[in-house]
């Protein structure tokens, strides 16, 4: 498949990432040289230097032989030149970043299928976060039916030091299953020698009716947060605010610029708006930090968000969030003190990917400190798995299934479970299993 990428920014270069790794012949369009420079040297495609919303430089990139536009530039006015243009082009698909509410008309009216905004992606990730306990991630698959739960290992966990194999044997009638283990920024794929460490990143997969059963097994609260306190005054902040306002969730958010403050008042009546310094010590502690269910960092800035979760942290709040833009930083910090990331890039790739590959694909999913994936997929009727249970695959080491949907049913697998033609298989994956993943879908 022949896809054009408008924008070698955050969001741009990583889906160039992904799917050129794919095989997928990949053209980027990106305005600023140097960016340009950087993404021909550090991703395998065609980088084009020019404006993704001139016609010449989109007929130079073959945008009519191509079979996607993926419109995600910094700019919301390119991205719908660019996709107007596809349009004319009779471009199949096409996916447009865009964020200004008006626009977005626009691009719909345009027959984009796509329109994605990654600050409000991100907001909803966050808002999930917080009305679901104390937990990193939590993402639903099979109707609902099956849940990936992440979280960080404590120090004092019982089971901390010990094999999984070890621990299975100490539960009964178990309906989860560990599939991963992000430990220093590596990614394991769980099998029954992997030994549980302090701070590791666990992904843990259950039925949603044994969801409780998971979170006492890691020793978490599934309790929603009923007080957040938000850092920051940028778009993500208050997009999120909002959001917990609007669940009646006691917010209140602390940002140092006296206007923006006035500006955000007036914007989010619901929410608490306290002008000061978001890192300040005093200024948590006058908010009362210490009953804070949730803090969420969102400065514009990586190392004030760091800084202001961890203060946090230290001075009694619950789970503590820090949002990211530089994501190799998430593998360096991950369990020392910060519970959740977030980061605006993963989320609006996530749904872009989602649609890029539906099909026998149903869902996609990357994570903020790992280049594994969790996908979806229907088993086909040439698919090489019929038949065959999970231990007669062989499958390799980067790769586990960690779930299965038959008909109205969902359940976590066993080794002699038997792959039937059209189960939904919800595969975790590393980048070098991700076609070995896509072939069990015939």
């Amino acid at each position: 498949m022949r896809i054009v990428i408008v924008g070698a920014g955050a969001v741009g270069s990583y889906l160039a990432e992904k799917l050129s790794y794919e095989g997928q012949d990949v053209v980027v369009i990106e305005s600023d040289p140097e960016r340009a420079a950087i993404a021909q040297s550090e991703i395998d495609c065609l980088v084009i230097n020019g404006n993704g919303a001139s016609a010449k430089t989109l007929k130079k990139a073959g945008l009519s032989e191509s079979d996607l536009l993926i419109a995600v530039s910094s700019s919301d006015a390119v991205n719908v030149l660019a996709c107007a243009a596809g349009n004319q082009l009779d471009i199949p698909r096409k996916v447009a970043r865009v964020e200004d509410p008006q626009l977005k008309a626009e691009v719909e009216a345009l027959g984009v299928d796509l329109v994605i905004d990654p600050g409000e992606a991100a907001a909803r990730e966050l808002v999930q976060l917080a009305t679901s306990g104390d937990i990193a991630e939590k993402i639903e698959f099979a109707d609902g039916q099956l849940v990936l739960l992440g979280a960080y290992v404590d120090a004092r966990a019982p089971f901390v030091g010990k094999t999984l194999a070890e621990l299975r044997e100490t539960v009964e009638g178990w309906a989860w299953l560990v599939v991963a283990v992000i430990r220093h920024g590596e990614t394991l794929i769980a099998r029954g020698s992997t030994t549980l460490e302090p701070h590791d990143h666990v992904l843990m997969m259950a039925e949603r009716d044994c969801i409780q059963d998971a979170y006492q097994w890691l020793g978490l609260s599934s309790a929603p947060a009923e007080k957040v306190i938000v850092l920051g005054g940028t778009r993500l902040a208050k997009l999120t605010s909002r959001m917990l306002s609007d669940r009646h969730i006691n917010t209140t958010l602390i940002e140092p610029d006296m206007d923006r403050c006035r500006v955000i008042a007036e914007e989010l009546p619901g929410v608490i708006t306290v002008c000061g310094e978001p890192t300040d010590p005093r200024v948590l502690k006058s908010e009362g930090i210490e009953a804070a269910d949730t803090v969420m960092s969102l400065t514009g800035w990586d190392s004030e968000n760091v800084l202001g979760a961890l203060v946090a942290k230290s001075l009694g709040a619950g789970e503590v969030i820090a949002r990211f833009t530089n994501t190799e930083l998430v593998g360096m910090l991950s369990g020392l003190g910060i519970d959740a990331t977030v980061s605006s890039r993963l989320s609006a790739a996530n749904e872009i990917l989602r649609f890029v590959r539906r099909g026998v694909i149903y869902s996609v999913v990357t994570f903020s400190d790992s280049d594994a994936e969790a996908i979806e997929l229907e088993v086909g009727p040439k698919s090489p798995a019929i038949g065959k249970t999970l231990a007669d695959l062989k499958l390799p080491q980067s790769l586990i299934i960690g779930g299965v949907q038959r008909g109205d049913k969902a359940f976590v697998p066993r080794g002699n479970t038997t792959i039937e033609e059209g189960d939904h298989l919800i595969v975790i994956a590393l980048p070098e299993s991700i076609p070995t993943a896509e072939k069990l879908s015939g």
